[in-house]
C-alpha cells in the first residue's frame, strides 16, 4: 500500500531523490565508490559543494547579492547559538519575537550572551497566532524570528520593516514560497524539512553584517571561518549534503519556488477547507496564521478519536498525530507531498462524518 508521509520531520522527498540518492550510496557518479566513502575534498564532492552552494542562493534569488551559503553540522539548534556569538556585539542586545518552541530555545541561548529583548510573545495563547503591531528595538544588533511553526501550525505571513539586521529559522518553510529573501541578512534552515535528510543545516548569511562583534568567536561557531574554508572547515556531512542537492535540482526542475508555492497553496487549501467545512473538525490556529505547511486541528469530540485513527492509518497515512503541546492531529505537507495524498486525508475526514 501507498504511504502518505505527514511526519513533521525528518520528513518526505521527492521519489526521484531517493531512487537516486540510493544509487549513490552504491556507486557515485561511476566512480566504484559509495558517496558514503567518498573523500569529502575529492573533486567529484568538491563539485557537489559548490553546485549545492550556488543552487541555494539561485533558487532564493540572492546570487551575486553579497550573500554566501553554508551547509555546516548541528541542526538549527546549533544555530541558536552560533548566531549570537557572531552577531551579537560585547555588551550589545538582541531582539526576538517569541512564536513556539523553537523560537523560546534561540532565545535562551541569546541569552547567555547579552541583553534578550523579547519584542513579543503568544506563549499566553498556547502560541496559537502569530504576534503583529510590535516594536523592535533600534539599538539591536539583530532581529530574529522562526517564519513557520511545525508543533503550533503558525507562519508569519509578513515581516517587519525595519533598519535592523533580520534573521530568520526557516527550517519548516525555506523553499516552500516566495519571499523577497533579501529582507533578510541571515536565514536558517535545518535540512529536514524541505530539503534533505537530517544531519545539514543551510546557512545563508549577508556576509557584510559579520566580524563586527568585538569578541573572540571559536574557529567551529565561526561564519567567516566557514565561509573561508567554503563550507569545508571541518569534514562535512557529504550524504546530507548531496541529497540537498538532489532535492535543490528537483525543485529547480518544477519551476523553483514559484512553482512549488502553487502546489503547497492548493494541499492548504484543500485541508483547511475540510476542517472549517466539517462539523467533526477544528483547527488550532488563528486564521490568518495557518502555515501552509503544518495544519494542525482537532476532533471536536474525542469519543471519534479511536474511529478517526482507524479511518486515516487503513488509508496508509502515517505520521499524522499531533504533537503533545497541542494535541489532536498536525499534516505536514511539505513541498514533496503530493496533493493526491491530501485527498486522502480529507476523505478519511468526510468518511467520519459520514459514518460517526
Amino acid at each position: 500500500m501507498k504511504k502518505h508521509n505527514y511526519s513533521a520531520g525528518p520528513c518526505i522527498l521527492p521519489q526521484e531523490v531517493f531512487q537516486k540518492a540510493s544509487q549513490a550510496v552504491l556507486d557515485f557518479n561511476n566512480t566504484g565508490l559509495s558517496i558514503l566513502e567518498i573523500s569529502h575534498r575529492s573533486k567529484e564532492f568538491v563539485a557537489v559543494m559548490e553546485e549545492v552552494r550556488a543552487l541555494a542562493l539561485e533558487l532564493l534569488g540572492l546570487q551575486g547579492k553579497g550573500y554566501q551559503a553554508l551547509f555546516l553540522q548541528g541542526g538549527a539548534s546549533m544555530e541558536f547559538l552560533r548566531i549570537p556569538y557572531n552577531l551579537m556585539k560585547v555588551n550589545g542586545k538582541a531582539s526576538y519575537l517569541d512564536t513556539g518552541t523553537w523560537a523560546s530555545g534561540a532565545i535562551k541561548e541569546a541569552k547567555a550572551f547579552g541583553e534578550t529583548i523579547v519584542t513579543a510573545s503568544s506563549k499566553p495563547e498556547n502560541y496559537n497566532h502569530i504576534p503583529k503591531d510590535y516594536t523592535i528595538a533600534a539599538d539591536s544588533d539583530y532581529f530574529h524570528c522562526t517564519s513557520n511553526n511545525t508543533i503550533f501550525g503558525t507562519q508569519m505571513k509578513m515581516f517587519p520593516e525595519t533598519s535592523v539586521p533580520v534573521v530568520c529559522d526557516m527550517s519548516s518553510d525555506i523553499f516552500s514560497r516566495t519571499i523577497d529573501f533579501s529582507k533578510f541578512d541571515l536565514i536558517y534552515a535545518g535540512a529536514q524539512k524541505n530539503m534533505g535528510p537530517a544531519g545539514t543545516t543551510l546557512i545563508v548569511v549577508k556576509e557584510s553584517i559579520l566580524n563586527h562583534t568585538g569578541r573572540a568567536i571559536p574557529n567551529i561557531l565561526n561564519y567567516q571561518q566557514h565561509i573561508d574554508k567554503e563550507s569545508m572547515y571541518n569534514t562535512p556531512p557529504v550524504f546530507s549534503i548531496y541529497t540537498s542537492l538532489l532535492t535543490l535540482q528537483w525543485l529547480k526542475n518544477l519551476g523553483g519556488i514559484s512553482a512549488i508555492e502553487k502546489v503547497n497553496e492548493a494541499k492548504a487549501a484543500l485541508l483547511y477547507g475540510e476542517i472549517d467545512r466539517n462539523p467533526l473538525f477544528k483547527g488550532t490556529a488563528a486564521t490568518e496564521d495557518r502555515s501552509i505547511m503544518n495544519a494542525t486541528f482537532l476532533l471536536e469530540n474525542d469519543t471519534h478519536k479511536e474511529l478517526f485513527d482507524k479511518l486515516w492509518k487503513e488509508a496508509g497515512i502515517s505520521g499524522l498525530n499531533g504533537h503533545r503541546s497541542v494535541g489532536g492531529y498536525r499534516a505536514s505537507m511539505y513541498n514533496a507531498l503530493p496533493l493526491e495524498s491530501v485527498q486522502v486525508l480529507v476523505d478519511a475526514m468526510k468518511e467520519l462524518e459520514r459514518i460517526a
